[in-house]
């Protein structure tokens, strides 16, 4: 039967239903009870619970169903003798997708499976299109993202993956709402965006006749807070960028920004490593296997053993142990293992040839810290199995991070790389307001050359900086990496319930 068949017959069923007198869409039900309850606790006496109805096995005059809510999956029985003549009727004109309610007692089948016997039933939503069969089996990913809501149907295993990513948001609520921090919310739309190497999103204001920008980072709005008073602050929300789309990247994806007073990028990586670990106890997770023959991770639960021959680079599955020791590994030290002289890096001729040498795609023409973050990428980024913390990095790939004062060209900034995938990023933050607003000309001046991702000049956050700011910590970890990291999956779009998708052409 095709698609259209189907409406139409699902249409004839609901005028047949409303010729009886019943709403297939009714207001309300009063449900009493839960599928994971009934399953848990096997209820005595009469329950109540509504749900979506996945199958149905009709014999005669008896039938079984299976029905899901938001707690789970489970079975009904109903039965002509029980529900009565005309309200069996009334049932064979259900469909596999229609929600029903229903009320009855809790048995075990002689299977010995918890199932619900119907004394009453009650149609809440006529349902007029049909579930995909099979749809454990589809191997047709673009669909799941673009139909979120039948993946969600048809996969429980998806619905618990985003349930375990509110658990994880929640746990990095409570970590810092326990440890003095306040929560805040601000602007989405910036009249200068700030805060990251990022190219915005621009959208037009018509009352004031203004261009407007997303916000690639909520960075620079947090620290004025900081200026004001705030010296605990964060905000956990939507950010947005106007670059590629690929496994790990998602224009739009939300971000976790941390600020303390009285702080540097040593303390943060204390606050980074307890929030992280934080999460994993709220997804259940202590170790991450990693397997050589695929990037997939398997989150190895609470409480696992993991052999201490079992090291990073050996053919068989890594055990990365999140509650064991991270380590600290100096950007320079890197570069050097990897055989390039770290001095290099700081000529534009050298790093051109360098972009070269190494391959990386029109290095010619792109900024120079571009080719940089190629050859870390390249060279640093895959070794990176282990929590680690790579610090110390050039101050010309951080105009908002402050220097170490005995050497000026290094600035005081982290990256979390765990599994070979950036997590986060932190700086000791620069609070001297004539240095930031050199950095900020500085800036300006790549954009003139073509860097269309270079920092903005923001007038109005150096004059804050003039008012005095004290010494500051900044955090910054992505969340959508983040659960991918912690969930056992492979790609942003699986951890995100609406992933940007390209149109369908029709």
């Amino acid at each position: 039967m095709s698609e259209q068949e189907i409406f139409d017959q699902r249409l004839e069923k609901i005028s047949q239903i409303k010729s009886k007198g019943i709403n297939p869409y009714p207001t309300k039900f009063l449900a009493t009870s839960t599928a994971e309850k009934i399953l848990n606790e096997m209820p005595g006496g009469n329950i109540s619970i509504g749900g979506r109805i996945l199958t149905m096995r009709k014999m005669g005059k008896a039938a079984f169903l299976t029905i899901q809510d938001s707690t789970g999956k489970i079975q009904l029985y109903i039965k002509q003798d029980l529900v009565g003549d005309e309200s069996y009727k009334i049932f064979e004109l259900f469909d596999i997708g229609d929600f029903i309610g229903v009320e009855g007692t809790v048995f075990k089948t002689h299977t010995g499976e918890t199932t619900i016997r119907v004394a009453k039933f009650q149609l809440l939503s006529k349902s007029l299109r049909g579930l995909p069969e099979k749809w454990h089996g589809l191997k047709d990913v673009e669909t799941r993202y673009r139909q979120r809501y039948l993946d969600l149907i048809s996969n429980s295993e998806v619905a618990e993956i985003f349930k375990k990513r509110a658990k994880i948001i929640s746990s990095i609520r409570n970590y810092l709402d326990g440890n003095g921090f306040v929560e805040v919310e601000t602007p989405m739309m910036q009249s200068i965006p700030g805060g990251a190497a990022a190219k915005p999103f621009i959208t037009h204001h018509n009352a004031l006749d203004m261009d407007l920008y997303l916000r690639v980072a909520p960075e620079l709005y947090l620290k004025r807070l900081v200026v004001g008073g705030l010296d605990r602050v964060y905000e956990m929300g939507r950010t947005f960028r106007n670059e590629g789309i690929s496994i790990r990247h998602n224009p739009e994806f939300t971000i976790l920004e941390v600020y303390q007073g009285y702080a540097d990028y040593n303390d943060m990586m204390v606050l980074c490593k307890n929030i992280i670990q934080e999460t994993a106890r709220a997804a259940g997770v202590s170790k991450i296997t990693e397997t050589n023959s695929s990037p997939r991770l398997v989150a190895d639960p609470l409480g696992s053993e993991v052999s201490p021959n079992n090291k990073i680079g050996v053919n068989s599955a890594n055990k990365i142990d999140l509650f064991g020791d991270w380590k600290r590994l100096s950007i320079e030290t890197a570069f050097t293992e990897a055989g390039i002289n770290f001095p290099d890096v700081f000529s534009e001729e050298k790093l051109k040839k360098l972009g070269q040498q190494f391959e990386v795609e029109n290095y010619q023409k792109i900024p120079t810290r571009k080719i940089f973050d190629h050859l870390f990428d390249k060279l640093i980024k895959p070794k990176l199995t282990e929590p680690t913390f790579v610090v110390d990095w050039p101050k010309f790939l951080c105009p908002l991070a402050k220097s170490k004062f005995e050497r000026p060209e290094i600035a005081e900034r982290f990256e979390l790389y765990i599994a070979g995938e950036e997590l986060a990023n932190a700086y000791s933050e620069l609070n001297d307001p004539v240095e930031q607003k050199k950095r900020f000309e500085e800036q300006v001046k790549e954009r003139e050359k073509g860097d269309d991702e270079a920092e903005f000049l923001d007038d109005d956050y150096v004059k804050a900086l003039e008012y005095g700011m004290p010494p500051t910590g900044g955090l910054g970890i992505g969340i959508d990496r983040l659960v991918i990291l912690l969930t056992r999956q492979e790609s942003i779009k699986d951890v995100i319930l609406f992933p940007l998708l390209k149109p369908i052409k029709l």
